[in-house]
Parts: C-alpha cells; sequence; structure tokens
C-alpha cells in the first residue's frame, strides 16, 4: 500500500485543479508503467478519503460541530477558520480524490474492460462533490480538472448548479445507477474497500446519497415526489448490513492517525460543554465510549466551552474529559463512516414528520437510534425510547430538534456533518463560544484556501466577491 501511494503521488502531484502542461514530459520515467490499474485507483480514492477525513472530522469537524474543544492556542475552535492548525482545510484532498476518481472514470469510459468501474466512480464523484460544495459553497466544477486540456484556472461553479445541472450531484448518481444495472459483464469491482465488489450495494449507496442530498436542497427546491418515489422503492441502507464503510485495522499503516499521534497531540481534545449538556439531558451511555470520566474524579464527566482563549485560560486538565479509548487504544472498532443505516432512517424520519414522503417518522425515528447505538457498540437502555428526553415527541418535544440531535450524537468522528446539519437544521442548539474571533458568530462555511488567492486569482476573486470576501459568515446556497 505504501509504494502503491508513492506511485500514485509521483504520477499525479501539482495543483489540487491541474497540472502544468509539461508535467508528464518532465516527469516520464522510461521504466514506469504507463497507467494505474483501476482496482488500484479505487482502493486508493476511497481509503485516502477515510484515512484523510476521519482524522479531519476529528481534530477540525468536531470542534465546528461542538462535540470536542481544544485546550491549547487553538484558533480554529475560536472560529479563526483560515488559521486551520492540525486540521481545516480539507480543499487539497477533497480535490485530489476527485481528480484521481475521474482518472478512474476516465479509465472506465475508455476501456470496456474497465466497464463495471463506471457506476461506481460517478456515484463516489457525487459523494466527493457534495462535501465539498456543502462545506465551500460555490466551488470549481465543471471546468475542474482538466489540467491536461490546458485549463487551469477553472470558474466557480453555482452551488445550485453543481447539484442539478447536467454532470452534477445528482445526475450523476442516476448515471451511477443506470450504468450498474446496464452493467453484464464477468468482470468483478476490484480494489472495494466498502462492498467487497457488491454493486447491488451500491446501488443502494446511490439512492441512498440521491435521498440525502434532495434533503439537503429541500428548504430550496421542490424535491417532495422525487423523495417520495425513493422510499417507496425501498432500495436504501436502512439496515445496519449494506452500511457503507471502512474499518480501521488495529495497527499502522492503515489505521486511524489519532491511535498513533503524539499522546500530547490527542489530548488536547476534550469533551466539549456542548457534548455535556447533550449527553446529559438524554441520558445517553454513549458518554462512555466518546469520552473518559475526569482523573479526579471517576464518576463524573464534565465539558469545556468551546473556543477558550488558552493565555487567560487556567484549568487544571484533571477536571475534564478526554476522548474516549475508541480514538486511540480501541481504536480498531472505529469505522470511518461514508453512509449509515442510522443516518438513513433518521433523513427518512425528518422527512416524514416534514410532510415530504408518507411513512412513520417514529418508527424511522427509533430504528435510527437502535442503529446508532449499534454502530457505537452499546448497549440500548430498555426505556432509552420510552421516557426521558429521546422519547419521540414526549413532553411537547420538538421532534426535529431530536431527530438532528441524535444524528448529532451519532456523528462522533464525522464532525463536519454535525456542523453541516446544524447549517441546515438549527440543531441542535450549539453555544456561543468562549473566546471568539468571529463575531461571536458560528460560521456557515469553510473560507477558500489562500492558495486558489495565488493559483486561480481571477476566478478567486469573483468567488471571494460573491462571499463578502471569503467570509465563512456567507451562508451556501441551500441555506439562504
Amino acid at each position: 500500500m505504501k509504494n502503491f501511494k508513492k506511485i500514485i503521488t509521483g504520477l499525479l502531484t501539482c495543483t489540487a485543479l491541474a497540472c502544468t502542461s509539461d508535467f508528464e514530459e518532465i516527469n516520464t520515467n522510461p521504466v514506469a508503467p504507463v497507467s494505474v490499474q483501476p482496482e488500484f485507483l479505487l482502493r486508493q480514492v476511497l481509503y485516502d478519503f477515510t484515512d484523510q477525513m476521519s482524522y479531519e472530522g476529528f481534530v477540525a469537524g468536531n470542534l465546528l460541530g461542538q462535540h470536542f474543544t481544544a485546550i491549547d492556542f487553538n484558533l480554529f475552535d475560536r472560529h479563526s477558520l483560515t488559521e486551520a492548525q492540525y486540521g481545516g482545510n480539507p480543499w487539497v484532498f477533497l480535490y485530489r480524490n476527485l481528480r484521481d476518481n475521474e482518472i478512474l472514470l476516465n479509465l472506465a469510459i475508455e476501456n470496456p474492460a474497465y466497464e463495471v468501474y463506471k457506476g461506481p466512480a460517478l456515484i463516489y464523484k457525487s459523494y466527493l462533490t457534495s462535501v465539498l460544495t456543502d462545506l465551500y459553497g460555490d466551488v470549481p466544477y465543471s471546468e475542474a480538472l482538466k489540467g491536461k486540456a490546458g485549463n487551469v484556472t477553472p470558474k466557480y461553479d453555482d452551488q445550485r448548479n453543481i447539484y442539478l445541472s447536467k454532470g452534477g450531484i445528482l445526475d450523476n448518481i442516476d448515471a451511477g445507477i443506470a450504468a450498474i444495472n446496464a452493467y453484464k459483464g464477468a468482470i468483478k469491482l476490484n480494489g472495494d474497500i466498502i462492498y467487497n465488489g457488491d454493486l447491488s450495494k451500491w446501488v443502494k449507496f446511490a439512492n441512498s446519497l440521491k435521498f440525502k442530498s434532495l434533503m439537503r436542497i429541500s428548504a430550496k427546491e421542490n424535491v417532495a415526489a422525487q423523495l417520495q418515489t425513493l422510499a417507496t422503492q425501498g432500495n436504501l441502507i436502512t439496515k445496519a448490513a449494506d452500511n457503507a464503510f471502512y474499518s480501521f485495522p488495529a495497527g499502522p499503516p492503515n489505521n486511524f492517525k489519532m491511535a498513533t499521534a503524539r499522546i500530547g497531540d490527542f489530548n488536547l481534545f476534550i469533551m466539549s460543554a456542548t457534548s455535556q449538556e447533550i449527553l446529559e439531558k438524554y441520558n445517553d451511555p454513549r458518554k462512555a465510549v466518546f469520552f473518559r470520566p475526569t482523573a479526579n474524579n471517576a464518576a463524573v464527566y464534565k465539558g469545556l466551552l468551546n473556543g477558550p482563549d488558552a493565555s487567560k485560560l487556567s484549568i487544571s486538565t484533571a477536571d475534564y474529559s478526554f476522548s474516549g479509548r475508541i480514538f486511540r487504544e480501541d481504536a480498531s472498532k472505529l469505522k470511518a463512516n461514508f453512509f449509515a443505516s442510522f443516518e438513513m432512517n433518521f433523513l427518512l424520519a425528518e422527512a416524514a414528520e416534514k410532510g415530504l414522503i408518507s411513512g412513520d417518522a417514529k418508527a424511522y425515528y427509533e430504528a435510527g437510534v437502535k442503529d446508532a447505538f449499534g454502530y457505537w457498540n452499546t448497549p440500548l437502555p430498555a426505556d432509552y425510547l420510552s421516557a426521558g428526553a429521546a422519547a419521540y415527541k414526549a413532553n411537547g418535544a420538538n421532534a426535529i430538534e431530536q431527530i438532528i440531535t441524535q444524528k448529532w450524537i451519532s456523528n462522533y468522528i464525522h464532525g463536519y456533518e454535525s456542523w453541516i446539519e446544524y447549517r441546515r437544521t438549527g440543531f441542535p442548539v450549539l453555544k456561543q463560544i468562549s473566546a471568539s474571533l468571529n463575531q461571536n458568530l458560528i460560521p456557515l462555511r469553510l473560507p477558500y484556501p489562500t492558495t486558489e488567492d495565488v493559483l486561480n486569482n481571477a476566478n478567486f476573486k469573483i468567488a471571494a466577491t460573491a462571499t463578502n470576501n471569503n467570509s465563512v459568515n456567507t451562508p451556501v446556497w441551500w441555506d439562504k
């Protein structure tokens, strides 16, 4: 795996969007293979995303989603997002994976022997694109990844077009499903670390991604009929056996990054005050999975308000809860989640509760909670769904808040998703942070990286102007 990653790096190193025109001539090795086998490309793009995004979700996404807080001089936690520290700049690896996946897709289109890869490559392109645009808003898309054709300064596409235009997220999902259904060959989908080549499960993944994408834009577009069709057909990831995830191994080189980070770096991330409040409100036993009790009292779990100014803060770390064993000593139990049944059931519950589809919102919600407990290897308390804050609509509870909060609890390792769902729904209610560097506002998007100002200046200026000088407080299209 290490040698393969070095080969890919050598072949594909360039800017996030395009290579220089003479790159191939300068860097050609006369004894190297002239192409990469598609199974290696598929394995690479699936693994690299899980490796990078699980780390990003832990060190940056979990700060924005207020699962963790950081106790060092972490300006990102104080919402100065242009000063990314341990993470906070997924732009580079998202475009790298989009580029590698585009090579895979082109191989599948150009060579009939590789046709089996076409459907998954189209679906995965939609998945990566949705992650990218939901984090940043308008991004280079239709003209991106065309450096070999001479376009090294791609325009930024409107997010609405990225979702809805031909060749966009929803269109590519449909095209990917059609390609899988049309495939009649005998060659197996090799390199698939998610489903081991099971194309029928890739179709479930695609349908689930389509449902999620439609829900994400449902405040801006009338998507009820499309959602109902998907719900009626039922070919969705509603059972844990169909989950799209990668299980981290116990040891290197492909284990969870924080499992082998310096202990001092790992212990910078502790329970947030938001986590303490929500987990206590729900009397949720998963707090013992996500966190450790304080060193001073094994019966106490305690969080700190996000965004502290370390220069003015004097705390004893023994009074606070560090991140749980599952993120370090027991990280072989950890899964990098592409799409899980708990997420699908919560989406169905939300859609049913809002009247976008027919169905029993309570049943979907409870199925999501049960699957989420299973995902985190935690027994579900017998009265969790019948008493207390998790009981659906009990004591006048807001059902949408319950659904999204349960999704939030399930997403420890996938904090960007929690932050995105907060932006979309307003739930759970996040806290004003301790020492904000962003006018006491919770950011609504990630800023474009400074490299874009250098490498793609003219188009960057247009996009920056449209976002109030690249402001993190400018909502993306589906959030306006």
